[in-house]
């Protein structure tokens, strides 16, 4: 598909009414409880998949656990089930149940649905079963941020899923945070925390000094979040009280959600200066809101 396009629809769609599915979910469940592998074979791994579309959650679940445990055998069927199936509810349901069977061959398809699904369910849980794959999908999540067909949502979906790779692709991670585009920059940034407050790399934390006074200001305001988030208040404060002199205001509103979530109450008299000669509204309220919760703690 390409995008915006008008979804496949295949023409060979295996169906189950009610009692077939959970006809085929009890025998299902009693094999899983008796810890045996469910069947293999291409008439069964589609009936699972037709499964996928029951509106039970618990039985599409069942279903869903059963393709994951037959593994690589039930791939083909899932895939053709993510680009092709006329029913949301199963496209959604493959790209959950991909995630669960883990083979990164399947990269490719999980892309084109969250590039090319109309449904936006079907995308987040594409992006999300792209994640598990570490920085096998780094690049490819990046690519969607650069990619001027990609919507808003898409571009946060790949974010979210350059977040939860984390530290699992800290080299990938590193390098992207010294890309030309500031798109990939931010992203990277905003996934290297777990690297910084787990690992204590120093490489990362070199990297997030970098990135507050990148020229971007998605990039410095990503990196001011950051630093709310990792728990080192006495590294993190007198960086943070730069910050709120920056010169977007998205970047001093970070700043100060940032002091308030690290509860620096020695920033209060700071925050109330900047509050008297800050120019824009809406930095206002949120200098106010942070000096009130802080007030409240000291």
């Amino acid at each position: 598909m390409t995008q915006n396009s008008s979804l496949n629809i295949s023409t060979d769609e295996t169906l189950l009414n009610e009692d077939e599915a959970a006809e085929l979910a009890d025998e299902l469940k009693a094999q899983l409880r008796a810890g045996n592998t469910p069947k293999a074979d291409a008439k069964h791994i589609q009936r699972m998949v037709a499964g996928l579309g029951d509106r039970r959650g618990l039985l599409r679940r069942t279903f869903a656990e059963s393709l994951g445990i037959v593994g690589k055998a039930a791939v083909p069927a899932l895939r053709t089930a993510l680009k092709e199936h006329s029913s949301e509810t199963v496209r959604r349901a493959a790209a959950k149940t991909l995630k669960l069977v883990g083979d990164p061959s399947t990269l490719p398809d999980l892309l084109e649905a969250l590039l090319n699904d109309p449904d936006p369910v079907v995308q987040g849980s594409a992006a999300g079963a792209m994640a598990i794959f570490g920085a096998d999908a780094v690049n490819l999540l990046l690519e969607v941020l650069i990619n001027p067909n990609s919507t808003a949502m898409q571009c946060g979906f790949a974010r979210w899923g350059v977040a939860f790779v984390g530290a699992k692709a800290p080299d990938a991670l590193r390098n992207a945070a010294q890309s030309d585009h500031a798109e990939i920059r931010a992203a990277a940034i905003a996934g290297i925390g777990e690297q910084i407050h787990t690992l204590g790399d120093e490489d990362a934390r070199e990297l997030l000094l970098s990135a507050l006074i990148d020229p971007a200001s998605d990039v410095r305001a990503e990196a001011t979040t950051l630093l709310g988030k990792l728990d080192d208040p006495s590294w993190a404060q007198p960086m943070l009280l730069t910050k709120l002199d920056d010169l977007h205001p998205q970047v001093r509103k970070n700043a100060a959600l940032s002091l308030m979530k690290l509860r620096a109450t020695e920033a209060i008299s700071e925050l109330r200066r900047k509050k008297s000669t800050e120019k824009d509204e809406s930095v206002t309220t949120i200098l106010q809101l942070a000096i009130n919760q802080l007030a409240a703690e000291d």
